[in-house]
């Protein structure tokens, strides 16, 4: 019999996939918006600098989604397509951990569970630029369901 943490994340298993059928431009919308609020503190601290006019690739293979993130006048900027200096893989389940602080970058990476292609150098400076995002930069409410969601997944929930 599957608990709770367990019928939730089958349940994200299902659902998550299905954000390939949102259309490009709400996706756009709601995560550049999300991004720039969530992010503001490290943006106008000057954090996101090393990706002003490059381009980064962040791609969810088992979720069939792939974003395109650069810096521009007004905050982080999504695309559809770009020339993307750096691309950042991983499945959502990974992307999970690193958000939710369960699982240390480095051993992401080392295990290859997340994997940087093209500029390494500009994939390690965002790397060490995630690791060092404080959780107070985000709103209470989605650091405690990252933290609690990341928890259930590394507590070997699934």
């Amino acid at each position: 019999m599957l608990n709770r943490k367990q019928w939730l994340l089958k349940g994200a298993d299902r659902l998550l996939p299905l954000m390939r059928k949102v259309p490009f431009v709400v996706q756009r919308l709601a995560l550049q918006q999300a991004l720039n609020r969530c992010l503001a503190e490290p943006l106008r601290d000057g954090g996101f600098e090393l990706l002003r006019g490059r381009w980064m690739c962040l791609r969810i293979p088992d979720l069939g989604l792939r974003w395109y993130l650069t810096l521009g006048r007004d905050g982080l900027r999504i695309a559809e397509r770009a020339e993307a200096q750096v691309t950042i893989s991983g499945n959502w389940r990974e992307f999970l951990l690193l958000a939710s602080r369960q699982e240390d970058p480095d051993t992401l990476f080392f295990r290859r569970r997340l994997v940087i292609e093209g500029d390494t150098e500009l994939g390690l400076g965002l790397k060490n630029l995630i690791d060092s995002l404080d959780p107070d930069v985000l709103p209470p409410w989605l650091w405690r369901n990252l933290e609690r969601a990341g928890k259930g997944l590394a507590t070997g929930a699934a």
